[in-house]
């Protein structure tokens, strides 16, 4: 590939790391990126920017005000509009660089999903706030070989390692099995800052493209752990944990998450005072049908994506009080509930609203 000083990627190309083959490379790559929240839109920024041929956008959330602190591809017309993320997400990154293929698309990663979303991909990408997803890429990238990096932010600190199968530690080798729930701190209980989100996918954005133009075989066995608000940032050996021997997914062939063992039917949203449910079986009404259902429960409003539901005063959950219920539902009739953190209360005014 050759370029001119007025070209688009020319200041890219100078630097030794890409140059002209790495750049043929970033355009013959394609990543997965599943979650595009604050991690996510940083990472696909970077990326589009950067000229990756192909970037697979996988969210299952939609634009809500308290995002834009944070969340660098969304605005307050995305919020106007309730636009699910993958589909602003793609808006915008189509105005950044009309080269790149964009692939939008609205679902909740999991067992049942992820491999064929994944399917013919270079690299796997962390841009979730749970822990589910994150072993579950673990255990999918074991299972082909297909690199992926690890992200995770909370207050002011951030978690960056790459996962090489085959040569570096896994997930699994760090933490053998999730956080029990009240044991780490979330943005939950300790917020977040949005230049720590910025620092860590930056650091997410600089592997991915290490690994895409070529030169995985320069990435060590580390983790890198750093806090914005000290200027504190270390790397933690890791190939000792790999060396050991025990970890049950890279020494032992255990897939817990990319079997479906552990899974879970509902997950309380960081952060969000809401809930996500996934039903068993797909939704047997069109959204137009079920907004005609809804009508008299509250206020429906409706677009292509998803529907949202406010409920009336009245109608609300007698657990709830005064807290405002809102119901947003997707055409697989996977919904979020937003007003409680109890998926018991959750699960109670899907079935009473929605069914099942």
């Amino acid at each position: 590939m050759t370029t001119s000083p007025n070209s688009r990627y020319h200041k890219q190309m100078l630097f030794s790391g890409i140059g002209a083959a790495g750049q043929q490379r970033l355009r013959d790559s394609s990543v997965l990126l599943v979650g595009c929240g604050a991690l996510g839109c940083v990472v696909a920024d970077a990326l589009t920017r950067a000229g990756v041929g192909r970037i697979r956008i996988v969210d299952r959330d939609f634009v809500e005000l308290s995002n834009l602190q944070r969340q660098m591809l969304f605005d307050e017309q995305d919020v106007a509009e309730h636009l699910p993320k993958a589909i602003a997400a793609e808006r915008r990154l189509k105005r950044i660089n009309s080269d790149v293929i964009i692939e939008p698309i609205v679902a909740d990663a999991d067992c049942t999903n992820l491999p064929r979303l994944a399917h013919g991909v270079s690299l796997m990408l962390d841009g979730t706030d749970n822990f589910e997803i994150r072993y579950l890429l673990n255990d999918l990238s074991l299972e082909t070989g297909t690199p992926w990096i690890y992200t995770g932010c909370t207050g002011s600190h951030g978690q960056v390692m790459p996962v090489l199968p085959g040569r570096t530690a896994c997930l699994r080798c760090l933490l053998p099995s999730p956080p029990p729930p009240g044991s780490v701190e979330t943005c939950d209980t300790a917020g977040v800052l949005g230049p720590a989100v910025s620092v860590a996918a930056a650091l997410e954005a600089a592997l991915a493209l290490k690994i895409l133009a070529g030169h995985a075989h320069e990435i060590g066995c580390q983790l890198t752990i750093l806090d914005v608000w000290t200027g504190a940032m270390r790397q933690v050996e890791t190939t000792a944990l790999k060396a050991a021997g025990t970890c049950p997914a890279c020494s032992h062939g255990e897939r817990l998450w990319l079997s479906g063992t552990q899974r879970a039917a509902s997950t309380v949203l960081c952060g969000r005072n809401a809930v996500q449910i996934t039903p068993p079986e797909p939704l047997q009404k069109t959204l137009p049908e079920l907004a005609l259902r809804l009508q008299n429960s509250g206020h429906v409003t409706l677009n292509k994506f998803l529907l949202r539901l406010q409920l009336h005063g009245p109608e609300k959950h007698s657990d709830l009080r005064e807290t405002d219920v809102e119901l947003t539902i997707f055409p697989d009739g996977r919904a979020i509930i937003r007003g409680t953190s109890d998926p018991a209360v959750a699960r109670s005014l899907y079935s009473r609203y929605i069914g099942g």
